[in-house]
């Protein structure tokens, strides 16, 4: 009988994955937090659904930033030291989103500056962390390593929303963004914690030198993706599903106006895919036996769109709403653990800093572009009509990825990209 519950073997097996793990764990609940809480201060300061949108364009050219900035030099530097000295990147920008909430009311761009010193330094500590998975737990348990990072991204995502809702209604907002601020504190601990890893000193397939820094290494990383099709596609799908599926700018406002509620629901609404999501990353045993991961992908972001499309037709009936956006949350983490497969395993370790971090500004950046499309559509037309259309759209973006990319619904395990 196949196995269902998460392979824990990478935990026992490398030590230095497993306190990274614990470290993402404690930095990542914190960072929930931040996450409701600017979404909740930007709709306090301005009732506007546009200027709560534009935290997703703000975060967005944060991530273009941090993208181009960390690819070159990403393959070049030790990554133990790049994890270290993010968290002070991180640190710095909470630190400034609290002093604004004690303030009371601070100008909104010192809001947006810290979403963008946030997301910058997520481009860079992202990827640097993704990279360095195959090296601590070998090629073999890549996927359930993958898998059991789903299960915090889930479980914070679950649990971080829920109480941000309690604290920020309770206690106000300069809570949340302390919290935040003291958790990055286990992630540095981690990153001094873990052993050295320099840069693998080896040439890509085609004898460029690895060790390429500036504008050549962010040449190298983007040119590799323009080559292979599959790899490029697997984005894409990530970007169409984000971009029109991800209606988590609108949260404060539906709260109010479609449920009737107030933050405690906000944090509910955030935390219901990661309900979902969460059930789906615990019981992942079986990923490893899956071969066409391809269409794994495919379905996945097309019952992603069926469910956020659900969750708009669902009136004021707030429990199905929740089981909707869970439903949706399970179907991404499908997704999310067979799209790091294939990059993670068919990228050089020479390479894969600078390609984790172009896989970290669509996953990332995705949402954010995602909450400005929602905010505009919602502006134009209704709250409602922005999630639905956004659903159908994921739906039919799928299907026609799927259909113009043939390769993408053949890729099986282990093939070459």
């Amino acid at each position: 009988m196949r196995r269902v519950a998460a392979d824990l073997t990478p935990l026992r097996a490398s030590r230095d994955f497993r306190v990274l793990w614990i470290g993402l764990l404690v930095t990542e609940l914190g960072y929930q937090f931040t996450l409701v809480a600017t979404y909740v201060q930007v709709t306090k300061l301005t009732g506007s659904a546009f200027a709560v949108g534009l935290i997703g364009l703000v975060g967005f050219g944060g991530l273009v930033a941090g993208s181009l900035a960390g690819a070159s030099f990403l393959d070049a530097v030790d990554r133990r030291k790049i994890l270290i000295w993010s968290q002070f990147g991180f640190m710095a920008a909470a630190g400034l989103l609290l002093a604004g909430a004690v303030q009371g009311h601070p100008p909104i761009a010192q809001i947006y500056v810290a979403v963008a010193i946030l997301a910058f330094v997520s481009a860079i500590e992202g990827p640097t962390r993704s990279a360095t998975t195959p090296r601590l737990v070998g090629r073999e348990l890549v996927p359930s390593a993958l898998a059991l990072n789903q299960v915090i991204w889930n479980a914070t995502g679950l649990v971080g929303p829920a109480i941000a809702g309690v604290v920020i209604a309770r206690s106000g907002l300069p809570w949340a963004y302390a919290i935040d601020l003291v958790t990055y504190g286990a992630m540095l601990l981690a990153a001094f914690l873990i052993r050295p890893m320099p840069p693998e000193r080896a040439q890509d397939p085609d004898g460029s030198h690895v060790s390429a820094t500036g504008w050549e290494a962010v040449k190298d990383g983007y040119r590799y993706v323009r080559v292979r099709r599959i790899l490029r596609a697997t984005f894409e799908i990530d970007i169409i599903a984000m971009v029109f599926g991800m209606p988590r700018a609108l949260f404060p406002l539906l709260a109010v106006t479609q449920f009737h509620r107030g933050p405690v629901v906000v944090g509910l609404l955030f935390a219901a895919p990661a309900v979902g999501a969460l059930i789906g990353a615990l019981t992942t045993g079986w990923v490893k036996h899956v071969h066409r991961q391809g269409m794994a992908v495919v379905w996945s972001v097309i019952l992603w769109g069926a469910g956020i499309a659900a969750f708009g037709l669902v009136g004021d009936h707030l429990w199905l709403g929740l089981f909707f956006l869970a439903f949706a949350g399970g179907a991404d983490v499908v997704s999310a653990v067979f799209r790091s497969t294939i990059l993670q395993l068919s990228v050089p370790d020479n390479l894969r800093g600078r390609l984790s971090g172009i896989h970290i500004l669509v996953v990332a950046g995705g949402p954010r572009l995602g909450d400005l499309e929602a905010g505009l559509v919602a502006a134009a037309f209704t709250p409602t009509i922005s999630v639905v259309s956004g659903g159908i759209a994921c739906i039919v973006g799928a299907g026609l990825l799927a259909w113009r990319v043939p390769e993408l619904r053949r890729y099986r395990a282990g093939q070459s990209v």
